[in-house]
């Protein structure tokens, strides 16, 4: 499992969450799966010593 996927997954969460409260599901699906499949490539980069 990568972190994109996992980021992916996380974000998917949060957005039904946010947009179960807000009211507007449809946006915040597309925009968690956004910031966390960006979150997750942020942290599979990696760090050459």
């Amino acid at each position: 499992m990568t972190n994109i996927s996992f980021g992916a997954g996380i974000g998917l969460l949060a957005g039904i969450i946010i947009g179960s409260t807000t009211g507007n599901v449809n946006l915040w699906i597309s925009l968690g799966l956004c910031f966390g499949a960006g979150i997750g490539m942020v942290f599979n980069k990696k760090i050459k010593k």
